[in-house]
Order: structure tokens, then C-alpha cells, then sequence
């Protein structure tokens, strides 16, 4: 099984997330940002987690764009959770949330829910403690599915 953490990024901070998920998910995972997404190479019993800046209200337009097209050739027996950056305000969107309806639509086993991380500003950084917070989800994944890090 390989895990493959597919992103939108607009000042970073979501790259920032997506490598310390692949960082600890061990040497099968990859962070790959949306244009260097190739969905032909999931497979049943691989994990595709999905991350978007929240822009809208919702997922970046790349990011929805991708998902449509993964929802046209399913996610039949792939693994899938969804995080997003955003700031942390009393109201606000959630592409979390809305991404891991529409990976669940498209076929895909969720296996974890919809994780929000948090940015200072519109732009940025990351509050502290957020690459960590990263780490221990993407460590709950892992175990979950019985991912050893090698």
C-alpha cells in the first residue's frame, strides 16, 4: 500500500501540513500538489488523503476539479481522509468536510474524519503546534491501518 497526500496550496502552509502527514506515514507516502497528481496511479488499498487551503468557503477550484474527475473513475477500495488550513475564526468554511463527502461519494473508504489546521492570518504561518498536530494525526492513520514506518 502506498499513501499519496494530494494538495492546494496557497502560501505554503497546506504543503506544510501535507509533507509532515507523508513524513510520518513512512516511506510508501508521498506529498504531491495537485498539478503533479496522476490518478492512474490508485489503487485498491491505497490511501489518498486530500488537503486545500479553505478559498471561498470551500476547496481551492483545483483541488473540487480534482475530485470531480476521481469521482467520473471511482475510488472503489481506496483509503481516503481529507484536512484543510484555515483561520481559526467563529465562522468559516469547511473543506475538510466537504472533500471527504465527495471522496466518499466517489467510492473511497473514509478512515478518518475531517481535520482542520490552523493559520495565523490569511496568509499565515501555521500557529504553533500545527506541523505536530499533523504528525500525530497522520500517526492515527497509520495505525489504523496497520501502516508500520520503516
Amino acid at each position: 500500500m502506498k499513501a499519496v497526500i494530494l494538495y492546494d496550496t496557497a502560501y505554503g502552509n497546506t504543503r506544510t501540513i501535507a509533507e509532515a502527514v507523508a513524513a510520518n506515514l513512512g516511506r510508501s507516502a508521498a506529498a504531491v500538489p495537485v498539478d503533479g497528481f496522476d490518478a492512474a496511479a490508485l489503487h485498491p488499498g491505497d490511501l489518498l488523503v486530500v488537503g486545500s487551503p479553505i478559498n471561498g468557503w470551500k476547496p481551492t477550484a483545483r483541488i473540487s476539479e480534482t475530485l470531480a474527475g476521481l469521482a467520473r473513475h471511482g475510488l472503489s477500495g481506496v483509503k481516503a481522509a481529507a484536512f484543510d488550513t484555515r483561520v481559526k475564526l467563529f465562522i468559516h468554511g469547511d473543506a475538510a468536510k466537504k472533500m471527504t463527502r465527495a471522496l466518499a461519494d466517489a467510492g473511497a473508504s473514509i478512515v478518518g474524519g475531517p481535520m482542520a489546521f490552523y493559520v495565523k492570518g490569511s496568509e499565515g504561518p501555521l500557529i504553533d503546534g500545527e506541523k505536530e498536530r499533523a504528525a500525530a494525526w497522520a500517526a492515527d492513520l497509520a495505525a489504523s491501518l496497520d501502516i508500520r514506518k520503516a
